[in-house]
């Protein structure tokens, strides 16, 4: 591997982390400030993240994946439930979140599927409890309940339904890294993501059609706030994130893609204004620290499917 590609890789997953991050945070303006729906942006997002995605595979040698993923009856009903219950429903919960409190909140609490994992794993005699994961879950605890008190008992520091959906955003996100792992060894991250955005994008839309919106009102402002979430936010995010892997180890894009939550909390503080204290400061280090641990420290290996985050496209 020559300099330049491994020069590449690091730019690539750094620009993919910080496209996550402020993604959130951009869709937060969208839903507080200019009063966009949470249905209507995330149909939007899902479908024409879900056809960008997948025209990028068209353009790979491995096109033939596309269509060979719906050849099989099994595989076929695997990825229209990752679609539905996987896909769609962290991408509904986490803007939900964002909707009902803010960006910040709402990633660092999404990043505690790890957590639910280990605890799903040890629970079904997949994994065995070490030392680590004990640490792991100490971190994730003391940091939610820091970022979402300020330290105070007595008093929420964020909206009960932020915190509702975010929890659940976590629990969707574990689902959706433990259901993916063979569907994407077989067929490969981009047909899978991509069809299951499609998938999420097209149920939603019988809920809120996309093309039920008020463009009119749209002001230039709106429309690139709108084309940085779907295109870089997500799209170039994911891209970014997966063209590294071709040219860095997993360890270091597991590592560096926990720039994600730190891009979320800076721009939700510095440019949204959104006060932060002291102890969600000291909450949000306890839930990086923990994702920082899980990826520098090598995971064991589980005994059925593992859940390997170094492969995965589990980002918003």
């Amino acid at each position: 591997m020559n300099t330049y590609s491994r020069k590449l890789g690091l730019l690539l997953v750094i620009l993919g982390a910080i496209f996550w991050g402020i993604g959130g945070t951009v869709s937060q303006k969208l839903f507080q400030q200019f009063g966009i729906s949470v249905n209507w942006l995330v149909t939007i997002r899902l479908l024409l993240a879900g056809i960008a995605l997948l025209t990028i595979q068209f353009f790979k040698k491995e096109r033939s994946q596309i269509i060979r993923v719906w050849k099989q009856k099994r595989s076929s009903i695997q990825l229209i439930i990752f679609g539905l219950l996987g896909m769609l429903a962290v991408q509904y919960t986490y803007m939900a979140s964002i909707s009902h409190g803010n960006a910040a909140v709402a990633t660092l609490l999404q990043y505690l599927a790890p957590v639910m994992i280990i605890i799903y794993t040890v629970f079904r005699r997949q994994a065995v409890l070490t030392g680590q994961d004990v640490i792991t879950v100490c971190l994730a605890l003391i940091g939610s309940f820091l970022l979402l008190t300020n330290g105070s008992i007595s008093k929420l520091s964020v909206p009960m339904p932020a915190i509702i959906w975010g929890v659940l955003s976590g629990v969707a996100l574990a689902f959706y890294t433990l259901y993916a792992v063979p569907l994407i060894k077989q067929f490969g991250s981009l047909v899978i993501v991509g069809w299951a955005m499609i998938i999420g994008g097209v149920a939603l839309s019988f809920i809120h059609p996309p093309w039920k919106i008020h463009i009119a009102t749209f002001n230039f402002e709106i429309v690139m706030y709108l084309s940085f979430v779907i295109l870089f936010g997500t799209m170039l995010a994911f891209w970014f994130y997966i063209e590294s892997l071709q040219s860095l180890e997993p360890k270091e894009t597991s590592l560096l893609g926990s720039l994600e939550p730190l891009a979320a909390v800076l721009t939700t503080v510095f440019w949204l204004k959104v006060p932060f204290g002291f102890f969600q400061w000291l909450g949000s280090l306890c839930i990086i620290g923990m994702i920082l641990l899980l990826a520098l420290v090598k995971k064991p290996v589980l005994k059925e499917n593992s859940s390997n985050y170094d492969e995965k496209a589990f980002h918003n």
